[in-house]
């Protein structure tokens, strides 16, 4: 059988959150970059009422300096937790880095 992927719209919706968070990138921010005329839709994707279209992930991913599949956790995923998605702080650039856990490997995202 055929395993069909599922995104987990409440653990990617936390994750948008985290980021934007993480970031300093309020909503206000999210929604003047996107263009839209009013925040509604972003509330949604945080609280995982709803997804971003894949033009949103695209530019949420571009705003948030990261890849596309850093943001979206499917369902096989959500039994892990944000502890699987850190920041870390690089003491000789002054700057945080951003890792992600695969498995037993841990991939730096963004520097």
């Amino acid at each position: 059988m055929t395993y069909y992927p599922v995104i987990n719209t409440e653990a990617t919706g936390k994750r948008i959150k985290e980021l934007c968070r993480h970031n300093k990138i309020s909503v206000n921010d999210v929604k003047e970059f996107m263009g839209f005329e009013n925040p509604q839709a972003i509330y949604k994707w945080q609280r995982g009422e709803s997804l971003p279209s894949i033009d949103n992930f695209y530019a949420l991913s571009k705003l948030l300096n990261v890849p596309i599949d850093s943001i979206i956790i499917s369902e096989d995923d959500s039994g892990g937790s944000s502890s699987d998605f850190c920041f870390m702080y690089s003491p000789g650039r002054g700057r945080d880095e951003l890792y992600t856990r695969d498995e037993d490997e841990v991939i730096k995202l963004r520097v």
